[in-house]
């Protein structure tokens, strides 16, 4: 007797589909090393499996395993270079996932120094898939809005929910003015996105925006990412611009 699935069932139309199974996608990042895989690509690069099997501490044949579960809850996407696989995230709605469970998951335990600089190092600076966070990213946030360039919705006037994942802004006509003087290719909205830090619990600036503001820094020579992980460095020459353009001292 021929078994019908359940798709078969009931069509494949999206008006008879349930609610959103949030339990098939707990499974899947239940699991740290997995967890520690999507950290390795939160800031938007693509990576070998060895890379991230490293990563995880785990094995290249158990990683494998679990980058294909990654890949089948449409968490990664490969590409293929030569005769190696590269990994990365399945887009900016998975970098904000990771950002919003980490405001609600508890910090791991630091058991080395080498742990302790790199988380160290993550806090102050680092990129969100394609914007920057950490202590930089908020302070020059700040910066924007105190010099009346951005502002950002109050806490106070949103939901819960909103408070938990974006918050809404406005680029100015002086931010356009002042940011694309600088050489910032910036979209034609004036409406931003922000999204408040986990290490820092403010907000920073993401979106477009966020994207374009990132990418003039690297430009700039003002930042450079670190060799492993998805911390970030000033370099003496951004010290330099970031005081002078925005009166930021960063670490």
């Amino acid at each position: 007797m021929e078994v019908q699935t359940e798709a078969q069932v009931v069509g494949e139309r999206p008006a008879d589909r349930g609610d959103a199974d949030l339990a098939a996608l707990g499974s899947v990042l239940a699991d740290r090393a997995r967890m520690r895989m999507l950290l390795a690509l939160g800031d938007g690069r693509t990576l070998p499996a060895s890379v991230l099997a490293a990563e995880a501490g785990v094995a290249p044949s158990t990683a494998s395993s679990h980058l294909a579960r990654l890949a089948d809850a449409g968490l990664l996407q490969a590409t293929v270079r030569g005769r190696y696989r590269y990994y990365g995230l399945a887009g900016p709605a998975v970098g904000e996932l990771i950002e919003t469970l980490a405001r609600l998951c508890p910090t791991a335990p630091v058991r080395s120094l080498r742990e302790g600089t790199r988380a160290h190092a993550v806090r102050r600076a680092r990129s969100c898939y394609d914007h920057l966070a950490g202590r930089l990213g908020v302070d020059l946030t700040a910066a924007l809005v105190a010099g009346g360039l951005l502002t950002i919705a109050e806490q106070a006037d949103l939901d819960a929910a909103q408070a938990l994942a974006a918050r809404p802004g406005l680029l100015t006509p002086t931010g356009r003015t002042r940011l694309t003087a600088l050489g910032l290719a910036l979209p034609d909205l004036d409406v931003v996105r922000c999204c408040t830090d986990w290490t820092e619990q403010r907000p920073h600036l993401a979106g477009p925006h966020g994207r374009a503001l990132l990418r003039w820094l690297f430009d700039q020579n003002w930042l450079h990412r670190a060799p492993r992980g998805r911390a970030v460095r000033v370099t003496e020459d951004g010290r330099r611009g970031l005081r002078a353009e925005f009166g930021l001292d960063p670490e």
